[in-house]
């Protein structure tokens, strides 16, 4: 019963107004295109492309920017529902891994750029013509980042970067950085950073792949040898960047929550264990397995209904706090969760790994079924989400002193 008021009062909210629902037609509308628009994709990173494009060329690729900027100057709710329709369709995310330059980087542009960087980036960054890469984490600077060491230093019209940046996310496929340097040493540390976009193609720079223990290769080292950088690339004001640095977090771990990746993983999951068999019943008639699945679903709720009230401050003109830390901890968690309930459902079978079922075009016996093929990859990789973007302990900090007061 609990559940079901849940559900109502959280899809009432969501749905409250004609134009919304209007709007979650036009997505799925759109939705219904895209699975022909990328059949013929050439790898991942030619998928996202097509697909930024064809959503921005629909007017589905910048809802919440100004319409001076190109966008159609919605509010933050019609991305949530976006999203949700998206996973709903069973897409996700067709441009995974864009979403660093997409969700980050370009609302920080957006909102703190100058006008020539706003009419030099936005667009072809929406529309997947440049990629983007985050270089803030180095060797000796995690979830320390304010003891960051890469220089720049300013030479005229231009910044002289030296350093090294790593786990830089798919920097093997971006031409753009967006990138966290020190300018000024006299001053303590978080006062002398600032926020500089950098083109890859620039002499000086090299990237080197990391081998993660699946054999990927996801994140790279980058180095700096005397870059030359120019200085209209600088975001806002010299020595600000920590400020700009802490707005895009925000965003960044608001979207690591990943509200609408949820919802369709669990349903995904409940088809699993609707298919998967234990004791000669179907795997969620187990008493403890689909009480497991329930406190999961209760606890993404909750997690939904916290996201759309940090929609509704953005809504009234605020950005997100550390509430935002608060959902990147919970909504991480329960993704995780999720991940450890798929693999538990496929039970023997999440132990080997045949790379080639993950394969589009595969053709070959399916060890379990192709739905399970990705499971403990997934279940792997996203070991990650409650340490990167700021670690979770890092997050509980954040919540205890600027909103518990501790």
């Amino acid at each position: 019963t609990l559940a079901r008021w849940l559900t109502s009062v959280y899809v009432d909210h969501a749905l409250a107004t004609s134009d919304l629902r209007d709007f979650r037609a036009e997505v799925r509308i759109f939705a219904a295109t895209l699975p022909a628009l990328l059949a013929d994709a050439a790898g991942p990173v030619d998928r996202a492309k097509h697909y930024l494009s064809a959503r921005y060329d629909a007017g589905l690729g910048a809802l919440d920017y100004p319409t001076d900027d190109g966008g159609r100057g919605l509010d933050p709710s019609y991305v949530r529902a976006y999203r949700e329709e998206l996973a709903t369709a069973g897409l996700g995310n067709p441009a995974a891994g864009f979403g660093i330059g997409l969700d980050m980087c370009l609302p920080t542009i957006r909102d703190h750029g100058s006008d020539e960087l706003r009419r030099r980036f936005l667009r072809p960054g929406l529309r997947g013509d440049e990629v983007w890469c985050q270089l803030y984490s180095e060797p000796g600077a995690g979830s320390d980042l304010a003891s960051l060491k890469t220089r720049a230093v300013r030479e005229g019209d231009h910044y002289i970067v030296n350093g090294q940046k790593t786990w830089t996310t798919l920097g093997q496929h971006a031409n753009m950085i967006f990138c966290l340097v020190r300018t000024n040493t006299e001053v303590k540390a978080q006062e002398g950073i600032s926020f500089l976009l950098i083109d890859m193609n620039t002499p000086g720079i090299t990237v080197r792949p990391i081998i993660t223990l699946d054999g990927e290769h996801e994140v790279n080292e980058v180095f700096f040898e005397d870059v030359k950088v120019p200085a209209e690339n600088l975001v806002g004001e010299e020595d600000k960047g920590w400020t700009y640095a802490k707005y895009l977090l925000t965003y960044e771990r608001t979207g690591l929550a990943g509200i609408g990746i949820s919802k369709a993983a669990l349903q995904h999951l409940k088809e699993l264990a609707t298919r998967r068999i234990k004791n000669g019943r179907p795997l969620i008639e187990d008493p403890s397995f689909s009480q497991r699945i329930a406190q999961v679903e209760i606890d993404l709720m909750a997690a939904g209904i916290s996201n759309l009230r940090i929609i509704a401050s953005v809504e009234g003109g605020g950005m997100p706090g550390a509430e935002s830390s608060m959902l990147k901890v919970r909504g991480t968690e329960i993704r995780q969760t999720i991940n450890d309930l798929a693999r538990r459902a496929i039970g023997p079978y999440a132990i080997p790994f045949v790379e080639e079922e993950l394969d589009l075009d595969y053709e070959g016996e399916f060890l379990s079924d192709e739905n399970a093929a990705p499971i403990t990859p997934q279940y792997f990789n996203n070991r990650k989400l409650s340490i990167f973007g700021g670690s979770n302990e890092i997050q509980k900090n954040i919540v205890s002193k600027m909103i518990l007061g501790l």
